[in-house]
């Protein structure tokens, strides 16, 4: 069977996964998942006990969580290198340096700012605390980011790589939290529009957003989550 990908909306960081598998280039089914509403429900717990994005049902048909694991089950079926390198060479490990880099700190840097977004039940000085302490820890992860990238057009050479796609997923939230002006970071802010103007990223945009795009044609359609918590929840 074709694996199948579970992706949040909206602005999901699993968005950046499916313009992986677009660069891929091989066979995929897609789920999208509303994480305001169909994530948190006791049914979706069958394939993420933790009630978040991403998950990737596995071509054995079992449910793999955790951005990471999915990235490297992804590394590993990359034959051809299109997303990837050589595991033994300096260029894959500076790729898993950034992939966990974006994946922890950076991602990590929004958590207070989606708490004090999301909070049910109003609180405003608790709220802006969580802000002031959010909005801090972004720059400062922002800052460090900036230092890391180099001066090939992608973040590991003339093409988009596995830490690109990570990346394009969780960088927007800048803008959507309005924390700074993007330009205060010079090179991420090109880097950002170059990913964002790739192909498949518009494309896993677009779908996100639920509209209908042409990709690559290797993603084979959506399935319900109904059916895929159904077939494959434990």
């Amino acid at each position: 069977m074709e694996p199948i990908l579970l992706y949040g909306f909206p602005a999901g960081s699993s968005m950046g996964l499916v313009a992986a598998l677009e660069w891929l280039g091989q066979p995929y089914r897609l789920a999208r998942v509303d994480m305001l509403g169909e994530m948190r429900r006791p049914d979706y717990a069958r394939l993420n006990p933790r009630h978040e994005t991403p998950v990737l049902i596995t071509d054995r048909g079992q449910p793999l969580t955790e951005t990471m694991a999915i990235a490297a089950w992804l590394e590993a079926r990359d034959a051809d290198r299109r997303i990837s390198f050589d595991p033994a060479s300096p260029e894959a490990d500076r790729m898993h340096q950034l992939m966990g880099f974006v994946n922890s700190g950076f991602t990590g840097a929004f958590s207070a700012l989606w708490v004090a977004m999301e909070m049910a039940q109003p609180d405003p000085a608790y709220q802006e605390a969580l802000h002031r302490f959010g909005r801090d820890a972004v720059m400062q992860r922002h800052d460090k980011l900036e230092g890391m990238i180099g001066e090939t057009p992608f973040l590991l050479g003339e093409l988009p790589c596995l830490a690109d796609g990570l990346l394009v997923g969780v960088a927007r939230w800048l803008d959507i939290h309005a924390v700074a002006d993007p330009a205060r970071w010079p090179k991420l802010q090109a880097l950002r529009q170059r990913i964002e103007a790739e192909p498949a990223v518009r494309y896993a945009l677009a779908l996100e957003a639920g509209d209908t795009a042409a990709g690559t044609g290797a993603c084979l359609g959506h399935l319900p989550l109904a059916e895929v918590i159904a077939r494959y929840g434990r």
